[in-house]
């Protein structure tokens, strides 16, 4: 595995690529043209300039996260094949610029979904949380205009203002769109882009539904491993593949990860690992990402992905707000990095265990 790190570019992260690469044993990025929009080609010349940026600090981008996929693919409008064609360009310019691994989500509406950005814990630090009890009192325009009051000044990946202002719009797209055809859309979409992914080497790696139910009445379909294997065999194609985020899978207590990550044997192209504290099993928040902060064996996830020779990108995810930093809710440079060498940690243990 490689060890990475989630960078929102120079523009709107307030971490540093310089201090990315003083976290021991983080070799690359994972990023994305953030100011792109859902639809739009990705120009070379674009791709060309944010790689050379990060390879200038001593890095390199060992994925794209994400390449968002316009509505009009996701409910199968008639215009939908003049977004898949945008995205087929866009594919071939990151395959010409040597990027090879593309994380996306299939989710309606909403990239992921929480209730507090700033849930505070015993320890003083602040976490992402979410509570089911909550979404149920609340309609998604209210919350959001909650959400955005604690977002300390920066804009929340998939909760675009100019997105959110067309909420209404986006839920009637949705209206007759169940998860029979959002699976529908989804093969259909695979089955366009497999051919230049063949062609360019390029892994796709679906990012799992967060929380792994449905939110506002809006099908979720990635969300176990019954679903994620129907989408394997759907598009059989070794570059059909998932972004293992065991935070994501994890929302719901019934998915045993270390299981569904055996099952998924050479289609594991990137993976997410974090922890979750759970209160009730529709009440959960974001924790440390030491097995004993949370409700997860941390190690056993790690020695899954060992044991099935995983080789892709791996990342630590969403991390407390400790030591007074002011940063995007979840993606401060502090936890994660503690979050990146405890994980390296655990991989170096697994790996001197089997010799």
């Amino acid at each position: 595995m490689e060890m990475t790190f989630r960078w929102y570019g120079s523009k709107h992260d307030s971490v540093t690529l310089q201090q990315i690469r003083q976290i021991p044993g983080v070799t690359g990025v994972i990023t994305t043209l953030y100011d792109s929009k859902p639809g739009e080609v990705w120009s070379i010349e674009a791709i060309r300039a944010m790689k050379e940026e990060v390879e200038k600090a001593g890095l390199h981008i060992a994925g794209i996260e994400s390449v968002n996929i316009h509505d009009a693919i996701k409910v199968g409008s008639e215009d939908r094949d003049k977004y898949i064609d945008n995205y087929i360009t866009t594919l071939e310019n990151l395959g010409k610029e040597d990027i090879h691994l593309v994380c996306y989500n299939f989710m309606p509406v909403f990239d992921w979904t929480r209730t507090e950005l700033a849930r505070k814990r015993p320890d003083g630090s602040t976490v992402l949380a979410y509570s089911q009890e909550s979404i149920d009192k609340i309609d998604p325009e209210k919350m959001f205009e909650s959400i955005d009051s604690d977002s300390n000044g920066f804009v929340l990946p998939g909760w675009e203002p100019e997105r959110m202002s067309k909420i209404k719009e986006l839920f009637a797209m949705y209206e007759n769109v169940d998860d029979d055809k959002l699976f529908e859309n989804l093969k259909y979409f695979l089955e366009r882009i497999m051919p230049t992914c063949d062609k360019y080497d390029i892994n796709m790696a679906i990012h799992p539904d967060d929380p792994a139910w449905s939110v506002f009445g809006l099908p979720r379909i990635i969300i176990n491993q019954e679903n994620i294997l129907r989408m394997m065999k759907m598009v059989d194609n070794p570059h059909n593949g998932v972004t293992f985020c065991s935070g994501s899978y994890g929302t719901n207590l019934a998915n045993n990860l270390p299981e569904m990550i055996r099952s998924l044997k050479g289609r594991v192209h990137f993976a997410h690992v974090r922890n979750l504290k759970f209160n009730s099993p529709t009440d959960f928040e974001e924790a440390a990402h030491l097995s004993s902060d949370g409700t997860f064996d941390m190690y056993e996830i790690m020695k899954a992905l060992y044991d099935i020779d995983f080789k892709g990108p791996i990342r630590p995810d969403h991390g407390r707000m400790i030591w007074d930093e002011v940063a995007m809710p979840g993606y401060g440079l502090y936890d994660r990095a503690l979050g990146a060498t405890y994980l390296n940690g655990l991989w170096e243990a697994i790996a001197k265990s089997y010799k």
